[in-house]
């Protein structure tokens, strides 16, 4: 299934972004990462194997600089707000809503000067039986 690196995708497309998102965790310098929380579930399941799941993501931004943090995560997060189309390149998946879980929060700052901000999100989408 392709739904994070299509979300990914649509971050990246985003006009003005000051920095482009990866899928991952954060690094030791500056970084933008998308990755999977606990908590995502199936709250469905059919027949014919497809299901609809709600899956929790959480987008970290690290940096020096809170301006640039501010106005990543408040792009996104205004950009998400809006989202009602996503489509997968290969099917697996056909997206139903996005909601925002947390709007843009600090969550560390270390003796270094490096600031810690978080964006959670929740994503209800049915998934696809894959071809076996």
């Amino acid at each position: 299934m392709d739904f994070i690196e299509r979300l990914s995708d649509k971050v990246n497309q985003i006009p003005n972004i000051p920095i482009s998102v990866k899928l991952g965790y954060l690094g030791t310098d500056e970084s933008f990462v998308l990755y999977p929380l606990p908590g995502s579930k199936i709250t469905s399941k059919f027949m014919d194997g497809t299901s609809d799941q709600q899956l929790n993501f959480e987008f970290a931004m690290k940096s020096k600089s809170q301006r640039k943090i501010h106005t990543t995560l408040w792009l996104v997060q205004n950009e998400l707000e809006k989202l009602q189309e996503l489509n997968s390149y290969d099917r697996s998946f056909e997206f139903e809503e996005l909601i925002i879980t947390n709007k843009p929060f600090i969550n560390q700052l270390d003796n270094q000067g490096w600031f810690v901000f978080l964006l959670d999100i929740q994503a209800r989408i049915t998934v696809f039986k894959e071809d076996e």
